[in-house]
């Protein structure tokens, strides 16, 4: 084979050979590193951080969120950054959609203006099927530009006890024209989170998320009251098993703004720890079902070939108090209101990982574009955490601030200190925490003579994470210079 054309030829047959015989390996490598087309996002309602097993909650019952968690990298300082009003789930899925920050939100994510673009509003221009079932806390004409595809969707906050509560929650078909008029929701005859996730699993085994890209958003409204967990799982936790929170009060020792917001009327004052064993109860009730719709989810991609090409993230949309602090909702800045659980899981991300970096949950988005190589808009603010997700030990944050009503703000350095400052009715309050010794925030540190540098250096710091973060208080001004609007919105 000395002819040079000869010696040509045969080096092409052998290469197309060993091509044709390796073709199957070589497409299986890709599979591994390449990034998923498809985006699943599964957001539950009221899930505070400390409730999945895997997580270190020995008490819960949390298989499917546990499986997740040793698939992917888990964020375990993800944050909701707050709210201007009661209903924090609102900025909350606002921010989730268009990675914007909370305070640039007009009428806290209650509109959601056509000038700031969205997550699934980008994808569906790019050629993905868009889809939604469950909570929408938002208006109409934004759901409408974002979503090609749904069915079972809830527009509102909560279900209500008298409408059948979580079991037969009021919800509408998928309407183009997004007019959706009252008089076509209807009462559904499945609970709500089993009706959402089967909805969910519908689209999965249609040609829709197989024809094209998907982005897909599972928008739970448990475990989120009424608590009124299935049959199943209505006892499946023994009140009298579950531990008391170390940091439980009978009443929250001072006036922090919103002591008596719709959340904090759920149990009577004083709270005992009887009905805060049982409330715990029915809440884990609640997340226990949840995570078994999820697990049904997670079955369905698996069945439909679908896991290996699909990112999942779930996250909960805000934290809850559950007797903590002497308090059972989320209107407050304590750790169990505003962190929040969020694990990344699909091709190219870190098996069985924990990062501790502060992120928010409005990362989300920019993440997403980035991980699809897709230019995010400009109205984005959030961050990336692409960085994260390739080297876990990295951080895309010095601090964490967080915002509540008119009246109340917090900072976290990654020293492990935390400062809250609240201007009730006049009345100035400082808490300092040292979170590395005291993780359940029952030790206020602020007025030690010892400390005052500390809460110095971090009141300058909160300063300039107000001012970046476009919050239109300064704290060192005269009644934070709050207007007559916000003082009539709020203490």
């Amino acid at each position: 084979m000395k002819n040079p054309v000869h010696q040509l030829l045969f080096l092409c047959v052998l290469v197309l050979s060993m091509s044709n015989m390796m073709g199957q390996d070589i497409s299986h490598t890709k599979a591994k590193t390449a990034p998923a087309k498809n985006v699943l996002i599964l957001y539950s309602d009221d899930q505070t951080f400390r409730t999945i097993q895997a997580l270190g909650n020995t008490e819960i019952k949390t298989p499917h969120l546990d499986k997740l968690v040793r698939s992917g990298l888990t964020f375990q300082q993800a944050h909701v950054m707050g709210g201007h009003q009661g209903a924090v789930c609102i900025p909350s899925r606002a921010m989730l959609m268009t990675g914007r920050y909370v305070n640039r939100l007009p009428g806290d994510g209650n509109v959601i203006p056509d000038s700031l673009i969205s997550l699934p509003e980008v994808l569906r221009q790019k050629g993905y099927t868009t889809f939604h079932t469950g909570k929408w806390h938002s208006d109409k004409n934004s759901y409408t530009r974002m979503f090609s595809k749904a069915d079972h969707i809830f527009f509102g906050g909560m279900h209500f006890p008298k409408e059948g509560g979580q079991e037969h929650p009021r919800v509408n078909h998928f309407d183009p024209t997004g007019k959706y008029p009252a008089e076509k929701s209807f009462l559904s005859e499945t609970y709500s989170s089993y009706l959402y996730a089967q909805t969910a699993i519908d689209f999965l085994q249609s040609s829709a998320a197989k024809d094209k890209p998907f982005f897909a958003y599972v928008a739970f409204t448990s475990p989120h009251d009424p608590r009124t967990p299935t049959a199943k799982f209505a006892k499946a936790y023994d009140p009298s098993k579950i531990s008391l929170p170390p940091n439980f009060l009978p009443e929250h020792p001072f006036n922090n703004g919103d002591l008596n917001v719709r959340d904090e009327n759920l149990l009577p004052h004083p709270r005992t720890e009887e009905a805060i064993k049982e409330d715990i109860a029915a809440y884990y009730g609640m997340i226990s079902e949840l995570d078994e719709q999820i697990g049904r989810i997670m079955s369905t991609l698996e069945k439909e070939g679908l896991l290996n090409n699909t990112l999942i993230v779930f996250a909960g949309d805000n934290g809850l108090a559950m007797g903590q602090h002497g308090l059972l909702g989320k209107q407050n800045l304590y750790e169990h209101s505003i962190r929040v659980p969020m694990i990344f899981s699909g091709p190219g991300i870190p098996k069985n990982v924990r990062n501790n970096s502060f992120v928010y949950l409005s990362d989300i988005a920019p993440t997403i574009y980035d991980y699809l190589k897709i230019k995010a808009p400009k109205t984005v603010e959030a961050k990336s955490l692409q960085a994260i997700i390739r080297n876990p030990t990295k951080a895309v944050r010095e601090q964490i601030y967080n915002v509540y009503g008119h009246w109340s703000r917090s900072l976290k350095t990654k020293d492990g200190y935390k400062l809250i400052l609240y201007n009730v009715d006049g009345v100035l309050t400082s808490q300092l925490f040292n979170l590395k010794k005291d993780p359940w925030e029952k030790h206020n540190l602020a007025q030690d003579k010892a400390r005052q540098s500390q809460v110095l250096r971090m009141r300058n710091l909160l300063k300039k994470e107000m001012l970046e973060k476009h919050d239109n208080l300064h704290i060192d001004l005269p009644d934070w210079g709050r207007t007559a609007k916000q003082k009539s919105s709020g203490s």
